[in-house]
């Protein structure tokens, strides 16, 4: 394989701070010091909201925040009062990390569509950005050059659980309405299932970006828009495959404007994801152009996670998919059989070292082609 191109340390430590500050100023923005943090028991788990005094003075008018047990969120919210954004600052930090450090920014127009969404609340309310603008953020997760043909992209995509959607008891404003802050020439594009729902957006120049969320249910609820309570009046497409992507996800900064703080996948479960959705494309489009694509960041995250030595991680992540039945071992076994013997071989041995260090034995995955050296 072609060696690693590693991000040098010092950039690595200007990603860390960004990305602290990032999350301060996104709490300083979203909430006002006229408001104050509650911790609210919904069935045996504590949650986090934020209390504001209704204008007309008649009460609170309450937002979900976050679970009590994700210490990034309780930490800011016990250290809001102290709390100071420095908006020309993390620019700055950004214009390093994009014109020194070569790191991928978004088109212009994807960093508007997400910033806004974030800014509306949608990771607060624990959506997740996902596809090949989620792709350009691993770069600086993983400390490594990712393949850069494998960023290109015009849409944005973003998944969020219908359980979540319903339990937060909050909602983004009307969406389109979001959506126009960017660009006033988006629209909707309703349902061909239900006309009356729309889980896409599409602006005059092509953009479009789409809501997703996982199908858990019968092949019967394919292509159907599911109601999102917590989506701004948008619906979402059920996807298979999808719930294993979005669980667990981890925080991140978008490297547009002044960084964008958004949650994403987790680098394993998304390139494992990539590999199982890589092999079941069926529309002849889908083959031409995204198949290849999902493999290709497929294996450009494996590579970087094998020389961060991440091998349990990333040994986890394919165990879990593979104990989900024989679908998901047909497809990842398809999309593996695509790559050239080298990395296929070392693909096989990295997951059997993981698998050893989480004290299994891989042989009950089929991983090994030959002894660990």
């Amino acid at each position: 394989m072609a060696p690693i191109r590693r991000l040098d340390i010092t950039y690595q430590t200007i990603y860390s701070e960004l990305a602290q500050r990032s999350l301060d100023e996104s709490f300083t923005s979203d909430f006002s010091a006229e408001g104050r943090f509650v911790a609210v028991e919904v069935k045996d788990k504590k949650y986090w909201y934020f209390d504001t005094p209704k204008p007309e003075g008649t009460g609170q008018a309450r937002r979900y925040v976050g679970p009590v047990d994700d210490p990034e969120i309780t930490k800011r919210v016990e250290a809001f009062k102290d709390i100071k954004a420095n908006l020309k600052g993390r620019r700055r930090l950004v214009s390093l990390l994009t014109r020194e450090a070569h790191l991928p920014r978004p088109l212009p127009m994807a960093g508007q569509v997400v910033e806004e969404l974030g800014k509306a609340g949608f990771f607060r309310l624990r959506g997740v950005l996902i596809g090949t603008i989620a792709y350009q953020c691993y770069s600086a997760v993983l400390g490594s050059r990712l393949n850069a043909v494998a960023m290109q992209t015009g849409d944005a995509d973003f998944a969020q659980f219908h359980e979540i959607s319903v339990a937060v008891g909050d909602s983004l404003p009307p969406i389109l309405e979001v959506l126009r802050r960017v660009d006033t020439t988006f629209r909707e594009i309703p349902s061909q299932m239900d006309s009356r729902v729309s889980a896409q957006f599409v602006s005059r120049d092509n953009f479009k970006v789409e809501f997703l969320t996982p199908n858990r249910g019968s092949d019967d609820q394919a292509g159907k828009p599911v109601t999102m309570p917590a989506l701004g009046g948008a619906a979402a497409f059920p996807l298979r495959f999808l719930d294993y992507l979005i669980h667990q996800p981890i925080r991140a900064v978008l490297l547009h404007g002044a960084g964008v703080p958004v949650l994403i996948p987790s680098p394993e479960r998304y390139a494992i994801h990539k590999l199982i959705v890589g092999s079941r494309r069926k529309a002849d489009r889908d083959l031409v152009t995204k198949s290849p694509k999902d493999r290709l960041q497929a294996r450009s995250i494996i590579e970087a996670m094998i020389a961060n030595r991440q091998h349990a991680e990333l040994a986890s992540a394919f165990m879990e998919a593979w104990e989900r039945g024989d679908h998901w071992r047909v497809a990842i076994r398809t999309s593996v059989t695509t790559y050239d013997e080298e990395f296929q071989n070392v693909f096989r041995n990295e997951l059997s070292k993981g698998v050893i260090e989480l004290g299994l034995d891989p042989a009950n995955y089929d991983l090994a082609s030959k002894p660990i050296e």
